[in-house]
């Protein structure tokens, strides 16, 4: 009898265990079929984008990433997947620097793909600025200015918070008023409940949700957000530099087009004036060039032997400039000489007052 007991025992306890088994391993096989779909569809993803922008999750609001499906929709998917199923699905595709990338996949994440190029990606997200309400105990970034503006808000005591946070108030057709603009945040000052509380009351959002972008990933590079850094001006200045350069290329091996044709025949007649002039050969085009640097080699050799024969330079014919110049300083030695006649003037003065005060 205890043999036929203990055996029925057995029997209810396999069929307890089986019982309780069976649904864990569907529940596994379920589980499995779901992450085999969401890799077979981050694979798509990857195939179907040019670029893949990995962005720091921790403590971000999801508002943050409804604001960029409103309003970035276009440009960008954003898709929350884990970790592990991304680098499955990267090392599925056998796409290269996979390992680089594995060591940004930390924490939690959420993924932006996008047809852009990572540097315009980055350009387009830094432009995003989300208000969100702020905590007790945050510290602020940015100055919060209050405008002055009605409430709505009835008097009471609120307006012992304004009256800390020293915001000018009045009270008007039964509500407060906010007189005058008034800062009651600076950058780095912590918040405190009771500034909480009124922004609260004025719907004041004054944090800003920013994309914390991680890493970037593009054609098999791997570019971190350090140099994800693009300096509009300076690339501005190199392709305006660019251009110049290749202009002068261009110009200088007569390239057949239009605007480069013009500039080669312009620069050619200059030089070949200037050769001409070096070489006296005289035409329409070339007197006045050589008869001015005859003129400036001749006043060159002048002053010269000016400086060494003081008596030649008044038979030198001066230029209009040497001529201003030599007016200049002519003026200066008159005011010179003018200064030290009235210090004379003066010291004479003040002996003929001190001996009429010695001798009475």
């Amino acid at each position: 009898m205890k043999a036929k007991l203990r055996h029925r025992i057995d029997a209810l306890v396999k069929v307890y265990k089986i019982s309780k088994e069976t649904p864990r391993e569907e529940q596994l096989r379920v589980s499995i079929q779901r992450k085999r779909l969401l890799i077979e569809e981050t694979k798509e993803f990857i195939k179907s984008y040019r670029t893949l922008i990995v962005v720091d999750n921790t403590n971000t609001p999801s508002k943050l990433y409804r604001y960029v499906r409103q309003r970035y929709g276009d440009k960008f998917f954003v898709k929350m997947i884990k970790n592990t199923l991304l680098i499955r699905a990267f090392k599925e595709l056998g796409l290269p620097n996979i390992d680089e990338l594995v060591k940004y996949l930390k924490g939690s994440n959420m993924i932006l793909f996008t047809n852009l190029n990572a540097f315009e990606a980055k350009l387009e997200l830094d432009k995003v600025a989300v208000p969100y309400r702020i905590k007790p105990g945050e510290k602020i970034e940015h100055e919060i200015v209050v405008p002055p503006m009605r409430t709505e808000l009835k008097p009471g005591p609120i307006m012992s918070l304004f009256g800390k946070l020293k915001v000018p108030i009045q009270v008007r057709d039964g509500v407060i008023w906010i007189a005058r603009e008034a800062t009651i945040a600076r950058p780095g000052d912590v918040i405190t409940p009771e500034l909480v509380s009124v922004l609260e009351k004025l719907g004041i959002e004054p944090k800003l949700l920013r994309p914390k972008i991680k890493v970037a990933y593009e054609k098999g590079l791997v570019i971190p957000v350090e140099q994800l850094v693009v300096d509009i001006e300076g690339v501005k200045s190199q392709l305006h530099e660019c251009l110049r350069t290749a202009m002068s290329f261009a110009i200088e091996f007569v390239i057949p087009e239009p605007n480069v044709v013009k500039l080669a025949i312009a620069r050619a007649r200059m030089r070949a004036c200037s050769l001409a002039s070096e070489l006296g050969v005289v035409t329409k085009e070339t007197a006045s060039l050589i008869f001015s640097a005859a003129l400036r080699k001749v006043m060159a050799l002048s002053s010269a032997l000016a400086s060494k024969i003081p008596e030649l330079a008044l038979a030198i014919p001066q230029t209009p400039q040497q001529q201003i110049v030599v007016e200049e300083k002519k003026t200066e030695e008159k005011a010179k000489e003018k200064k030290e006649e009235e210090k004379k003037e003066t010291s004479e003065e003040q002996l003929a007052e001190g001996l009429a005060a010695l001798f009475g």
